[in-house]
């Protein structure tokens, strides 16, 4: 068994400059681990989770070699390789597009439908599915746990049956005070590349004859490199538009009418644990320094303070948090966005509009409220979340460990089910604002495909997460969702005021209804049409007439609440009435 490499420092210099950091001070040039692929890219399929993910994909990458003539494979090969499902290997294909960092990939800019025929490269694949080792960071004790306690809303009336601990119950229980925080997690990221990397290395590396009789040494072309940026990233917005090649001492000034000279895997392997140091040790001091210094409510990077006093603010990696929103409305629009991906945390009783074109979304631990998303180009996770609306137009929507929610979906993959779920529901979607269909567009979205109604689900157990199953659980396929009856469906209405400053053209929902469902709303307005018309041919006098009017207001409203609908709707008619 190949056990990972522990992390050391080579003594030899690989190259005139050595194998020094890009800087050990300068935080816009520190290499970060690319969270998307640790956060959107994990998959729990146990076939996919290896002992000894070296000796188990060094083999597997050379049968995948000889089976391609450009180093690509289509899910079928992947199938047939890992003994999985095609299914299971359409969505590796389909998590790992969502993933990639290079917007040129042919495979991230291939339309639904179309990845079997462009395929994915095969060191991509390798280097992803050595990933799916990764162990998620454990919660941390928090030593003011009575005052977390007071943040959260009462446990749910179904608590003490559907399940010993709900999706909700599990995160109040390790509150976002108990949770690690950003930087503990990037922390222990980059700590789990800094062991594994010379075993990384050595995937994408070739081998070559050495000086001696014999012997031979790993080097990496410019090209293998590259595929490191799966995994690493420089600077708080990435490489700027370089390309990870580019950031490096070994190929930044390659001349590109000329193939670069390959580089030893040992030096590779020093330069990126030098800066990995550097980079644990940033944050380090950072952290040290926070929790010395005042509390800040807007630090994203140090455990939360009070939840019921965080709304939004932006951290660091150009994502936007939205946090501890309670028993009110909150927008984002696009002007708003300083990132490319929001996270909307342990909000209760409110609703939540963020109206922008995203590439990720991370909805976790929410309870009682409805979420509306823009347009999100690359992957939504929603997470432990309780009696919860979800409305998104997005490529790619993964639900875990929830309850009593329901999805209103423009997505053009099947939504993604995994854990311990209960009473969930989807529905095509059902709102628009006037900037969608431009969002849409801007992030890769097609109208045309819609597979809300093929929901796939995977096992209860999480093999990167030992809090929500720890070890000695038996697995069993996740409860799957249900779809809403077409009587209950109807239309979400984004007030105008809400959509920001600039207009747009979008003026009904870009996806089309199923027919079942078309036939409900045609049949819902016709009705509603004809009592309007009763109202007002009602011998009635002007005051009676009032009267009327504001007692069927009560009754609506009243049904809104029992029928767990609109929550937004519910909030915005209580501040007008």
């Amino acid at each position: 068994m190949t056990e990972p490499t522990e992390p050391a420092t080579s003594s030899s210099n690989p190259s005139p400059m050595g194998p020094t950091s890009l800087s050990a001070t300068d935080p816009t040039t520190l290499v970060h681990p690319r969270r998307e692929l640790f956060e959107h890219g994990l998959l729990p399929i146990p076939k996919l989770i290896f002992s000894d993910p070296t000796q188990t994909l060094i083999p597997l990458k050379q049968k995948l070699l000889e089976q391609s003539s450009n180093h690509r494979v289509d899910s079928a090969s992947i199938a047939e390789s890992l003994q999985i499902s095609i299914d299971h290997a359409r969505l590796v294909l389909d998590t790992l597009a969502s993933v990639l960092p290079s917007d040129s990939e042919p495979l991230v800019t291939a339309k639904p439908g179309e990845n079997d025929a462009v395929g994915v490269d095969v060191f991509d694949l390798v280097v992803f599915l050595y990933v799916q080792s990764y162990k998620k960071l454990l919660p941390r004790t928090h030593k003011d746990s009575a005052a977390v306690s007071d943040v959260w809303p009462s446990t749910s009336a179904f608590d003490g049956y559907l399940s010993a601990l709900s999706p909700l119950q599990l995160v109040r229980s390790n509150s976002r005070r108990f949770m690690p925080s950003q930087a503990d997690e990037e922390a222990h990221q980059l700590s789990y590349l800094q062991k594994h990397l010379a075993n990384i290395l050595s995937l994408l590396a070739e081998p070559v004859e050495g000086e001696g009789e014999g012997e031979e040494s790993l080097v990496l072309t410019m090209d293998r490199f590259e595929h490191l940026g799966l995994l690493v990233q420089f600077g708080d917005k990435g490489s700027g538009g370089n390309s990870l090649s580019q950031m490096s001492p070994f190929f930044a000034n390659s001349d590109p009418d000329m193939p670069a000279v390959p580089v030893p895997a040992a030096h590779v392997h020093d330069w990126l644990l030098q800066n990995i140091a550097s980079a644990l040790e940033h944050i380090s001091e950072r952290t040290s320094s926070k929790e010395n210094g005042p509390a800040s409510a807007s630090d994203q990077d140090v455990a939360m303070t009070d939840a019921s006093a965080v709304r939004g603010s932006t951290g660091t990696r150009g994502a936007t948090f939205i946090e501890g929103i309670s028993k009110s409305s909150y927008v984002k629009n696009a002007s708003d966005m300083k990132g490319y991906s929001i996270k909307v945390l342990n909000c209760q009783e409110s609703a939540i509009y963020v109206l922008a074109p995203l590439r990720y979304a991370t909805v976790y631990g929410c309870s009682d409220a409805t979420i509306v998303l823009g347009a999100v180009g690359k992957a939504v996770r929603v997470e432990h979340c309780e009696r919860v609306h979800v409305i998104v137009a997005a490529k790619r929507v993964c639900i875990a460990n929830c309850r009593e929610c329901v999805f209103f979906l423009g997505v053009n993959q099947q939504p993604l089910v995994i854990g311990d779920n209960h009473k969930l529901q989807v529905a095509p979607y059902n709102t628009f604002y006037s900037q969608l269909e431009a969002h849409m567009n801007e992030v890769g979205i097609l109208p045309t495909v819609n597979r809300w109604d093929e929901p796939l689900a995977l096992g209860m157990v999480d093999h990167h997460d030992s809090l929500s199953h720890p070890a000695g659980v038996s697995d069993a396929q996740a409860e799957s969702a249900t779809q809403v009856d077409p009587d209950q469906f109807t239309n979400f209405l984004i007030p105008n005021w809400l959509g920001g400053e600039s207009t747009g053209s979008t003026e009904n929902n870009p996806f089309t209804l199923p027919d079942i469902y078309m036939a409900s709303q045609l049949r819902n307005q016709k009705n509603l049409g004809e009592i309007r018309q009763l109202l007002r041919e009602a011998p009635l006098e002007e005051s009676r007439k009032k009267e009327l009017s504001s007692a069927l207001h009560v009754y609506f409203k009243d049904w809104l609440y029992g029928n767990c609908h609109s929550f937004s709707l519910m909030a915005f008619l209580g501040d007008n009435s």
